[in-house]
């Protein structure tokens, strides 16, 4: 426990399946017929992904507006490639099917390790101090408190991705930092991974799970949008702050585009202030961001085995 408590506050708290894609990117690019090898500028499509923290259908419809609107203001082909797991977004980006990628906290760190010269460029303005929720269903009957939840020790739990900053990684870590022990020896019952914080919200709800880990922002959201009753999936604990999202960019970008391309494309994103563009990252907008900002992260994961 020592060492994880030294790992972090060194690190973390200083922080302030190709066809089918290929197919689809060549439509984005100007509706080629499916099943025609791209050529020319169908080669040089701009392909981005996200790590899938909600349903694939929605992050569809919420990306696909943020494409056309980086086309429309880089002047190339932009096309949004859905992926299948958190893990899937790392292999695409490390065999360059996708050259740019919303990635969590762990994701960006786990793709920046596998692609050499890849870089964060910029985060939401939330995202320098991220944090996760810890939630309860009220049948439990546990209430908000600033300490620890000590009491879901024994109670049916999960988190969210495997892969998740905000729905794994840091929860973890919290966990077996205050709760003094590893979550297979902290909880009385098998914990599980509901994939997503959508799901982790629902299976909270229903009772399925009794409590879980969360991302902020998507639970506030369903909140706001009464996608959630706050009396029935109750949000009891806010852990300590730490950094997450961010865009990561693959070296190929200015050979494929040109010299300066990433710097014009980072430059797109702190440009950017339609509310329904910034909704689709659930942020209020962009600001630079540095691969060193995420050590503290880096440093957690090597700590869990979670990252070289």
């Amino acid at each position: 426990m020592r060492r994880l408590s030294l790992v972090l506050a060194a690190g973390a708290f200083l922080v302030s399946a190709c066809s089918q894609q290929r197919q689809e990117d060549s439509a984005a690019a100007g509706g080629a017929d499916q099943g025609a090898q791209p050529t020319g500028a169908q080669q040089n499509t701009l392909r981005f992904s996200a790590i899938p923290d909600d349903r694939t259908t929605e992050l569809m419809q919420k990306f696909t507006p943020v494409a056309e609107h980086l086309s429309r203001t880089l002047g190339v082909p932009v096309a949004y490639v859905p992926s299948a797991d958190y893990a899937a977004s790392v292999e695409m980006f490390k065999n360059g099917d996708i050259h740019l990628a919303w990635f969590g906290g762990l994701t960006g760190v786990q793709a920046r390790q596998a692609v050499a010269g890849a870089h964060a460029i910029v985060q939401g303005i939330e995202d320098p101090q991220y944090f996760s929720y810890f939630l309860a269903n009220a049948s439990t009957g546990l209430e908000r408190s600033d300490g620890f939840p000590t009491a879901i020790s024994k109670l049916k739990f999960t988190f969210g991705s495997a892969q998740s900053t905000s729905g794994r990684l840091m929860p973890e870590y919290f966990i077996r930092e205050f709760g003094g022990a590893a979550p297979q020896d902290f909880f009385e019952h098998e914990f599980g991974f509901s994939g997503s914080h959508d799901k982790t919200i629902e299976l909270v709800t229903s009772g399925a799970f009794e409590a879980g880990a969360v991302s902020y922002t998507t639970y506030d959201a369903w909140v706001a949008e009464g996608k959630v009753d706050p009396n029935v999936c109750r949000a009891i604990w806010r852990t300590p702050a730490y950094a997450d999202y961010n865009f990561t960019a693959h070296p190929e970008l200015d050979r494929m585009f040109g010299a300066g391309f990433t710097d014009r494309l980072r430059q797109a994103f702190l440009d950017m202030k339609d509310p329904a563009l910034l909704n689709a990252f659930r942020r209020s907008g962009f600001i630079p961001a540095t691969d060193a900002e995420f050590d503290g992260i880096l440093a957690v994961a090597r700590a869990l085995d979670m990252a070289r």
